[in-house]
């Protein structure tokens, strides 16, 4: 595979398809990720190019911290099946001289308002059963048309973090400010339509199209019913996405409210959200194409992002800098340097325990696989995106709830 070096970044020449361009400097990169990065160069929907973020990493189907332009389809497994999985955060009026010695307390607050794992509420809120009140009909209509696409309790799930990565955070920035952070997606609802779509598009790739590179990718063509229902189901999950981490970070600062030993304040100082899973209609060198970031950021000239580290390293709000040649993205992490299998076998807790040092989280086996040696060093990861973003501001956990 042949490689031309760019400023910024490098050109990986890919022969029969596209090419692949990577942002991806200093920062190490699995031969199998560029291998599938090839694979999804290579389909005739691709428009110009795949961007490759510095956090990329093998994915099941595409390549995580990939940028995946096509015309006239789409692929729902580069799309995956956390859609619309994201970011949110929020700049409060405290600071660190606000909160209390011990966080267990506000760690235990957040846990108790934001169900976490496969939990989901018993009672669904007021909150939740307002906005399924709008959500709900659309969702009925596309489970009436394919009763596949069920999934169990939405209106439950709600509010709710889910699972693997997904974290809430309090965080500090570089002038002692209190920030509240969350990392979540659209839940059950997502992952029955993205398996589902993800099985139909392959149905029709084995009926309609031939020397595919991978199964993985089959797509979805533009004018048939099968692209008009996944588009309504995904941006129905995207929108689903944005309002559990909307209601989530709702319950944070409630939580943090609740805690008598931290003074009133305000949770609207700055306002991020963003989308790192998701499909969009975008123009790009004068064409309108799909653009799908599966683990990357929309990072258009004056666009705020989050760009989180892991448990125990830094995380950034950054505002994008509108880079043509990456469809105007950036990274959505740090990136996995070891699979879960892998960092489970490879890192103790004692080293776990010694990454989060000062940080109140959780420190038993069960979250090894998300300790921080599991990922790329961010610091690479940022220096490896500069011409992509600016850093507004940089975060350091104090709390970190997992999923």
């Amino acid at each position: 595979m042949e490689t031309t070096t760019t400023s910024g970044f490098e050109v990986v020449e890919n022969a029969g398809g596209a090419p692949v361009k990577a942002w991806t400097r200093g920062v190490s990169v699995e031969p199998r990720a560029l291998e599938q990065l090839r694979r999804t160069a290579s389909l005739p929907i691709i428009h110009g190019w795949v961007a490759a973020m510095p956090d990329v990493h093998v994915g099941i189907g595409a390549t995580v911290g990939s940028v995946v332009p096509t015309v006239g389809a789409v692929i729902p497994a580069a799309v995956g099946v956390d859609i619309g999985c994201g970011m949110s955060a929020v700049c409060t009026t405290l600071t660190a001289n606000d909160l209390p010695t011990s966080l267990k307390g506000l760690r235990t607050a957040i846990e108790m308002r934001v169900p976490v794992g496969r939990g989901l509420f018993r009672q669904v809120p007021q909150a939740q059963r307002d906005v399924w009140a709008r959500l709900g009909p659309r969702y009925q209509k596309l489970v009436d048309a394919r009763p596949a696409l069920a999934s169990k309790d939405p209106a439950a799930q709600l509010g709710t973090l889910g699972t693997g990565n997904h974290f809430v955070e309090v965080c500090l920035d570089e002038q002692d400010r209190v920030w509240f952070m969350l990392h979540s997606g659209s839940r059950g609802l997502g992952n029955r339509f993205g398996t589902t779509f993800i099985e139909v598009a392959r149905e029709d790739m084995r009926a309609h199209a031939t020397n595919l590179p991978d199964e993985d990718l089959s797509y979805l063509r533009e004018g048939t019913s099968h692209f008009d229902e996944y588009v309504e189901a995904v941006t129905l999950a995207q929108e689903y996405a944005a309002e559990n981490r909307r209601l989530m970070m709702a319950a944070v600062v409630e939580a943090a409210k609740s805690t008598r030993v931290i003074r009133p304040f305000e949770a609207t100082v700055m306002v991020v959200d963003c989308h790192h899973n998701y499909v969009a209609r975008e123009t790009h060198f004068g064409a309108e194409v799909l653009v799908t970031r599966k683990g990357a950021v929309r990072a258009g000239r004056g666009q705020l992002g989050i760009i989180p580290g892991s448990m125990g390293a830094r995380s950034y709000i950054v505002r994008g800098k509108g880079h043509p040649e990456s469809f105007e993205s950036c990274s959505h992490g740090a990136g996995r340097a070891y699979s879960r299998t892998a960092a489970r076998a490879q890192f103790t807790l004692e080293e776990h325990e010694a990454a989060t040092k000062g940080i109140e989280c959780r420190k038993d086996p069960g979250v090894l696989d998300e300790t921080p040696a599991a990922y790329k060093p961010i610091e690479a990861v940022m220096a490896a995106q500069r011409d992509l973003v600016d850093v507004l501001h940089t975060l350091r956990q104090v709390v970190c709830v997992k999923g």
